[in-house]
């Protein structure tokens, strides 16, 4: 019967592999990298270099990837500037580098090497949920390479619990992080996406073609998912120190909410950066998280007044 029971368990688990592996295939030759791939010190990155002028770099957040620009940002954007949007280390197309670690001061000098490989000179630096925590790191622990920060949604300090929808990636030992990645993440995530996404982009209905032109489907990858493990384990210890530092911001820094934020609080993650960073500009409007998916003319123009800061600072 034990027998019995360990055959039934490895056949379970070798069909769902195969099913995680063939499902990676698929969505990958449906969704090959639209951009090119830089090597930066043993980091692979995906890149989009649009448009001429004044350099823009493009972070995204936890779990995502650089299509979340592509509903009108970029391209309202590159019609002004040289925007650079990128998938972080980990994410997208750019594979962690091995024995790479995910704490953001080790994406930031990843970034900040890019930066400088593209001749990037002092862009405005955007970034999305935890891409605005990463696009902080990279202000404060590269501030020479840093002109301006144009945050939105951005995470700026340790939330005191995780969102719900991101709780499955807090399974702990590693290696049955990496078990679950390889044989149940996937089905699972295929079938909780549609309620995932609802609180994502709530109270905002969600862009029926997300998965596909925001690279939605990318995130369903076992690799993705223990990326984002990673980055979302790695928050708490690096925010905490990280929020020491705001003091130490010498760029203008701008930031844009949606009221009706389901994921990141902007009174907690925005509000509060007022009373920590002289001259901060904090814009609220009415949306949820995923603002440059949802309202991306809003968010071009933000952007664009967080550079034109930027210029009137140098």
């Amino acid at each position: 019967m034990i027998l019995f029971t360990i055959l039934t368990a490895g056949l379970v688990a070798a069909s769902l592999f195969l099913f995680s592996y063939r499902t990676t295939r698929r969505i990958e030759a449906f969704l090959p990298p639209s951009g090119r791939f830089a090597e930066v010190d043993g980091q692979r990155l995906h890149v989009t270099d649009q448009g001429s002028g004044a350099p823009l770099l493009l972070l995204h957040g936890l779990g995502g990837n650089l299509g979340h620009f592509n509903f009108g940002a970029c391209a309202a954007l590159s019609q002004h500037f040289r925007v650079v949007a990128v998938d972080r280390p980990g994410s997208g197309y750019s594979p962690r580098a091995a024995d790479a670690p995910a704490d953001l001061s080790a994406q930031a000098r990843v970034l900040a090497r890019l930066i400088e490989e593209l001749g990037l000179e002092r862009p405005t630096v955007v970034g999305h949920s935890l891409g605005g925590a990463t696009a902080l790191t990279l202000a404060i622990e590269h501030p020479h390479l840093v002109g301006a920060l144009a945050l939105v949604a951005p995470l700026t300090h340790a939330p005191k619990e995780v969102p719900p929808v991101f709780r499955a990636l807090l399974i702990r030992p590693r290696w049955l992080r990496s078990l679950f990645a390889h044989t149940l993440a996937v089905p699972a995530s295929i079938a909780t996406s549609r309620r995932v996404l609802e609180q994502v982009f709530g109270p905002e209905p969600v862009a029926r073609d997300f998965p596909t032109r925001g690279g939605g489907l990318l995130s369903l990858r076992p690799r993705h998912f223990l990326a984002s493990a990673a980055d979302l384990a790695a928050v708490p210890e690096h925010m905490a120190r990280l929020e020491q530092r705001y003091g130490e911001l010498e760029v203008p820094v701008s930031i844009l909410f949606g009221r009706e934020d389901r994921v990141l609080c902007w009174r907690a993650n925005g509000q509060s950066m007022l009373d920590k960073v002289p001259g901060v500009r904090l814009e609220v409007v009415e949306g949820g998280h995923m603002l440059p998916v949802t309202r991306p003319e809003l968010t071009a123009s933000f952007i664009m007044e967080a550079a034109a800061a930027r210029r009137l600072a140098a």
